[in-house]
């Protein structure tokens, strides 16, 4: 363990402070466990993914799989685009989004048996969800519409959702539903359960609904023939986990109240700053080097996400997909050789881990780093002192354990990163969110993966695809058979199927009231019979 001194050294050499304009971020790096030289070694590296960003950033195709461009970082400064047609697009997307809140919230796009829209559902998953979620949570204190989101299709789930709601509330209440190519089961399922409820409750579904889709999907057809509210078009050169500043984000943060225009100035800020190619002043690059240090370069450690602040307790969750989705590949560029990459995230917020897993942490295995979030402003006005023995305020308190659990986490060996921001606002919140899209850029180009495809998740929804349609094969073999005591291994015979995984379809279709079932000494033995 260094002593104070040198760990103030440390500290004085290794903070980089982005303080430009508004822009006010803080990395401190250390506490990590750099070994003499390594960053000096890394440097090349860094040269040519600088290199590798300004062509991704100029119009490159690196979404070859797709043959897309990744303009993702245009959305905050149109003027990168690299054609006009596409700079106008970003900006009709922004004013589009504004413009249409601002009808909502000053009841000149009302609901037919209501006085005005006070409720805001929105459907979607994955980055559809997940961005609108968190800015929603972080930012919109006193939203003028009150907000649920639906992004999953679980039937309970939902129920819940549209029960908090209500049958009266259904009738101010806007749905935005969220699909790139409208088919995303999901998201289909969670749209045709609303429209349901709508129709249950007597209620015109079109006349609450709105669509960010792709032009021309079977979502953006639909909504133009039945008559949506709006339609919102989404670009095929964002994908879903950085489509928070297209209008998959826009639309409903700005239906929340959030200042966009605040939101995409933060991002535009850190692109700004973390363009420069000196390494040891870039906060991403930088970041990237810590994660790449910690896991060798191969993810070897998970990174434990600790934002000591409430409003963003949803962090570390949207970080998940940004960082997993993008990083977990099986293998290189040009696909010629077998890497499976990848960098496991979880976390919640503190202090409330420090009475979960922080234990473990710092004495149990020591296979992640962490990475603290700070937010420097306790809260906007005067705290009360909660203990006059030493004067100490709530937000004192939360400053000590975040930098006890910091100083215990290093005492015991353990590594960590900590970021710094004022406040939780529109502005910085898009500066954090910009961060860690330009490190897992960065990382992905320093260990030579693509991060902009996802053959995982295609891989996943052909296996969903395929058990779905066995479902239905084994429906269709029951109601053939009516009154017929069958086993899983018999059916599967007769489809020609695993029999496992027709053993767990007529489970479910036995806990759903399909069939009946006669559990036997074990999953073989177990009878499924169709009503006769």
């Amino acid at each position: 363990m260094m002593d104070h001194d040198s760990l103030w050294n440390r500290y004085r050499e290794q903070l980089i402070r982005c303080r430009e304009g508004q822009l006010d971020l803080w990395l401190d790096v250390s506490r990590m466990h750099l070994s003499a030289g390594w960053l000096e070694s890394m440097e090349p590296l860094c040269q040519r993914a600088f290199g590798d960003l300004a062509r991704l950033e100029a119009g490159e195709k690196v979404n070859a799989d797709e043959d897309r461009m990744v303009g993702h970082y245009w959305l905050r400064n149109p003027d990168l685009a690299p054609t006009p047609e596409l700079r106008e697009e970003i900006v009709e997307g922004w004013e589009a989004a504004k413009a249409f809140a601002a009808k909502i919230h000053r009841g000149q796009v009302v609901p037919p048996h209501a006085e005005r829209f006070r409720r805001l559902l929105c459907v979607g998953i994955g980055g559809s969800a997940l961005g609108p979620q968190l800015v929603g949570d972080a930012l919109a204190t006193q939203p003028p519409l009150q907000t649920w989101f639906l992004d999953n299709t679980d039937p309970d789930g939902i129920d819940r959702v549209l029960r908090q709601i209500g049958l009266q509330g259904l009738a101010e209440t806007l749905v935005v539903v969220t699909s790139k190519s409208g088919g995303t089961p999901e998201t289909r399922n969670g749209m045709l359960e609303v429209r349901a409820a709508y129709e249950a409750a007597g209620l015109e579904f079109a006349r609450h609904a709105v669509a960010i889709t792709g032009p021309g999907s079977q979502l953006d057809k639909a909504a133009a023939a039945e008559g949506w509210i709006a339609r919102f078009p989404m670009a095929d050169w964002v994908g879903g986990r950085t489509s928070v500043m297209s209008v998959v984000g826009l639309v409903p943060a700005a239906l929340q109240g959030v200042d966009v225009d605040a939101f995409l100035a933060g991002a535009c800020a850190m692109d700004r700053r973390t363009r420069r190619a000196e390494t040891g002043l870039n906060p991403a690059m930088m970041l990237a080097l810590m994660w790449h240090y910690a896991g060798k370069g191969r993810g070897e450690k998970d990174m434990v996400v600790l934002p000591y602040k409430d409003r963003l307790v949803l962090f570390s969750k949207y970080l998940q997909q940004l960082v997993m989705e993008s990083l977990g590949k099986e293998f290189e560029i040009g696909n010629e050789k077998r890497v499976c990459q990848g960098l496991a995230v979880y976390g919640n917020k503190g202090s409330t881990d420090q009475h979960a897993y922080v234990q473990q942490l710092r004495d149990g295995v020591n296979n992640f780093f962490a990475v603290f979030i700070e937010v420097r402003q306790d809260r906007d006005g005067a705290s009360l002192v909660v203990d006059e023995a030493n004067g100490a305020t709530s937000g004192d308190y939360l400053q000590g354990f975040l930098r006890g659990t910091r100083a215990a986490l290093a005492e015991n060996g353990r590594q960590s990163i900590t970021l710094s921001v004022p406040v939780v606002d529109a502005f910085h919140l898009g500066a954090l969110i910009a961060l860690f899209e330009r490190a897992v850029t960065f990382y992905a180009f320093l260990v030579n993966i693509n991060a902009y495809h996802q053959p995982g998740v295609e891989a996943g929804k052909k296996a969903a695809g395929a058990f779905l349609s066995l479902m239905d094969q084994v429906r269709r073999h029951l109601k053939a058979h009516p009154g017929e005591p069958v086993s899983a291994e018999a059916v599967a015979a007769r489809l020609g199927a695993d029999p496992e995984n027709v053993h767990h379809i007529l489970v479910h279709l036995a806990c759903n009231g399909a069939i009946w079932m006669t559990v036997g000494d074990d999953p073989g033995a177990d009878r499924f019979t169709a009503a006769g």
